[in-house]
């Protein structure tokens, strides 16, 4: 038998697609800019290097500076008031030669002269409660900041400095060469803050009814500043929301408090059997073996015991940290201290908390807990976590993180009652702030710089946490509740963010202190970009061992944005340029409908197409190679008799090319579909995203189709899809499980549906 090609009317037209490509190249020829959302992120990022590859792994000539750090540290309970003695031995680990050192004071932001209140507007509200009345125009500044009383080198001589704001200068005595230490002291004090009024990051809060303190103290210590290969010092001020750039170090710090307080904090603590009763390490020593509860180290009673005596005398707590990034501890009589073991990998880790009787029974019953789950879904998400324990500390209207210890609110009422919305933001807050051991404690990004690459990567692991939690301890969930309630994470959620006033938006890749709406842009928005290339545009498995290979990467070293990005595909043979571009870079939205579903029907005869072409061409029907007509319903070639006939009844060209080109055989293997749809979908959003479409048909059934995000690649604006089917569609809707965060959805359904007013669906319920 014969075979041969028949020719179909490609030959005749151009096809859009090639139309489009053609103009494209053409606006480029002509000089424009090249704005196919599909280009390559060459313009934006930084050119590979030595230091930092093309793969988006550290480069051959990676290097990064240390601190280390010795401290003596003495807290006064009774005048609020912290003092210190440092030695901070730094490494030149770079190829260049210093002359200066940089150092942070972030305790300025507090000084009586700082510049921070001053960059914020502050017009005259129309109402204010009389606390905020009296805090904004009657009290007197608070009288924080460092108080410098000496820098010196180790024999004691002094060094030249300058402080500018938050930042100090130190003068090098000579030159330090690459591969060279320093090392210098410092001696400081400075007044505590009440972190509860003013909503400080670390500070006291103060009990009236019994006259105690809880103490959490961090950046409580002049700390190094991080220098780089991608800008030298990193010395940019800090004006009180933009977090923190840190080197790396070891820390060997003591700790003097009052002898009834009881403190934890960054490292091990080297002196335990010193500071604990033997009472407390036989429970510690029960703890350490406990992995499904946590066991009360200091009880309830124990510690209310204490509220009342302010002891006179004083006990030095030592700790001892290796490769951390920061040191942070909390300290008080009034604190209950539990503990468990978590299982990560071959080791085992202790899950802490702290917390005074006002958190109770809620801490008691959850906090530990929810630390233990935290580490086990953040290590399967990136890598074992790798110090020996991680602290929950309670403390009002806090949420702020340290390597190995954080602080955490949620507080019952003061019968012990809660609600539901307390228990979960507890919970929530406790995953957040401990998966920041993760990032940036460990995976060490720039906050200053880039405050998406440490909250926005962390929200999105405290999504999947709090799902994992959730499963984990379902006696935790609330009737109703058959899931975790995650209030970032799930596409839905930043649809009104996204589909706000443009005024009011700045792209992700801003820096943290000059964007609108800080915690949609920096926390929700790069934490739903992250879950959906993670559900809808990669799959997990894909996206999972991507993200693991960043973090596994950058474990203890400082990546950039182009780090992960470029890992993220390396790690995956997935091209995201045109994803990072649109979600990190831009304020674009999604916006995809369906602009038009046109039905067809094979015919024999000519449709009104041909006969345009060969009236102007001058041709004949005689002449035509044999061609499958397609006819529209209701066009005037459609007769109601299309519907009923077969495809080989309707093309006798179809009917004669399958005769003459399959056997007998392969003709019953064929697919006859009955059904043909001309599918228009539109954009009108800017932000490129797969089309995720179900089709309903006539017998009740469905599918969903994925088309990836690269079917706009050669129109941004429509493209349309030929559907054969042997089932007739009778609906179809756009993106039916909320996956893309489409702002607009009034236009996702065909045939188009109308929505009533919230009005009028009330007159229809009460009409029923």
């Amino acid at each position: 038998m014969v075979r041969f090609k028949y020719y179909f009317l490609s030959v005749f037209f151009v096809s859009t697609a090639a139309f489009a490509q053609n103009q494209e190249k053409q606006e480029v020829k002509k000089g424009h800019t090249n704005t196919n959302k599909f280009r390559q992120l060459y313009d934006e990022f930084s050119t590979p290097n030595m230091y930092r590859a093309a793969s988006g792994a550290p480069g051959t000539a990676y290097y990064q500076q240390q601190a280390d750090y010795k401290m003596d540290i003495v807290l006064d309970d009774k005048n609020q008031k912290i003092s210190g003695y440092e030695t901070v031995t730094y490494t030149n680990n770079s190829p260049d030669d210093l002359k200066y050192l940089w150092v942070q004071l972030d305790q300025n932001m507090r000084a009586k002269d700082s510049k921070s209140p001053l960059i914020e507007g502050s017009g005259v509200s129309d109402v204010l409660r009389p606390s905020q009345f009296v805090s904004n125009f009657m009290k007197e500044p608070f009288d924080g900041g460092f108080n410098i009383q000496e820098v010196s080198d180790t024999s004691g001589k002094p060094l030249t400095y300058m402080i500018n704001r938050t930042m100090m200068r130190i003068e090098l005595p000579e030159v330090l060469k690459s591969g060279g230490k320093f090392s210098f002291n410092v001696k400081w004090w400075y007044n505590i803050n009440d972190h509860v009024d003013g909503r400080g990051r670390s500070g006291y809060e103060y009990f009236p009814k019994d006259g105690n303190r809880t103490y959490i103290i961090a950046q409580f210590f002049p700390r190094m500043a991080v220098y780089n290969d991608v800008e030298g010092w990193q010395n940019t001020q800090f004006w009180g929301r933009e977090e923190f750039a840190l080197p790396f170090g070891d820390y060997e710090v003591n700790i003097t408090v009052p002898s009834d307080h009881i403190l934890d904090g960054t490292g091990r603590l080297t002196n335990r059997k010193e500071v604990f009763s033997k009472k407390m390490m036989e429970r510690y020593e029960q703890a350490q073996k406990s992995y499904d509860k946590p066991v009360v180290i200091v009880t309830q009673e124990e510690a209310a015991a204490k509220e009342g005596q302010f002891a006179e005398t004083t006990k030095t707590w030592k700790l001892k940290a290796e490769n951390v990034r920061d040191f942070a501890f909390a300290t008080s009589r009034k604190y209950i201290w539990d503990m468990m073991a978590v299982k990560i990998g071959d080791r085992d880790v202790m899950a802490v908390s702290l917390y005074a009787k006002e958190g109770n029974p809620l801490w008691g019953d959850w906090s530990t807990k929810v630390v233990a789950s935290t580490l086990e879904s953040y290590s399967r998400m990136t890598f074992d976590y790798p110090y020996h324990k991680a602290i929950s500390v309670h403390a009002k209207e806090q949420g702020m993180e340290y390597p190995m210890i954080c602080w955490n609110y949620g507080r019952p009422n003061a019968d012990g009652t809660y609600s539901d919305r307390t228990k979960y933001g507890m919970m929530g807050v406790i995953i957040h702030e401990v998966g920041h051991n993760f990032f940036p404690m460990i995976v060490n990004s720039d906050e200053r710089q880039w405050t998406w690459m440490d909250e926005g990567l962390n929200t999105f692991v405290q999504y999947v946490a709090e799902q994992d939690f959730g499963k984990k301890h379902p006696e935790a969930l609330s009737v109703g509740h058959d899931n975790f309630p995650s209030d970032r994470g799930p596409a839905k959620m930043i649809v009104p963010y996204m589909g706000g006033d443009q005024n009011f938006i700045a792209p992700i890749m801003s820096k943290g202190i000059n964007v609108y709406q800080f915690g949609n842009n920096a926390y929700g928005k790069p934490a739903t970009a992250l879950n959906i290339l993670r559900e809808t545009v990669m799959g997990p498995e894909l996206f999972d061992y991507a993200f693991r290979e960043y973090a596994q990467r950058w474990m203890f070293k400082h990546p950039t944005p182009e780090d992960f990005f470029r890992t993220m595909e390396d790690a995956s043979a997935f091209d995201l340029d045109w994803y990072w571009r649109g979600w990190f870079y831009t304020t674009d939205w999604v916006d995809i409908g369906i602009k038009d579903v046109k039905k067809y029907f094979v015919s024999s005869k000519p449709n009104k197409y041909i006969k345009d072409y060969l009236a102007k061409s001058g041709g004949s029907v005689n002449n035509l190679v044999p061609l499958v007509f397609m006819v529209e319903e209701g066009s005037e070639d459609y007769s109601e008799d299309l519907k009923e006939g077969t495809l080989v009844d309707n093309s006798t060209s179809l009917k004669e090319y399958l005769m003459d080109n399959f056997t007998p055989e392969e003709r019953k293997n064929i697919k006859e579909p009955k059904y043909f749809y001309n599918i228009t979908f539109e954009k009108p959003g800017g932000l490129v995203m797969p089309i995720i479409a179900k089709y309903t048909y006539a017998d009740g059934t469905s599918e969903t189709v994925t088309y990836p995000a690269q079917i706009w690649r050669l129109n941004d604006n429509e493209v349309s899809k030929a559907i054969a089917s042997d089932k007739e569609i009778v609906s179809i809707e756009i993106d039916p499980k909320e996956e893309t965060a489409d702002v607009d959805t009034s236009n996702n359904i065909w045939p188009k549906q109308e929505v009533k007013s919230e009005f009028d669906q009330f007159k229809q319920k009460i009409k029923s």
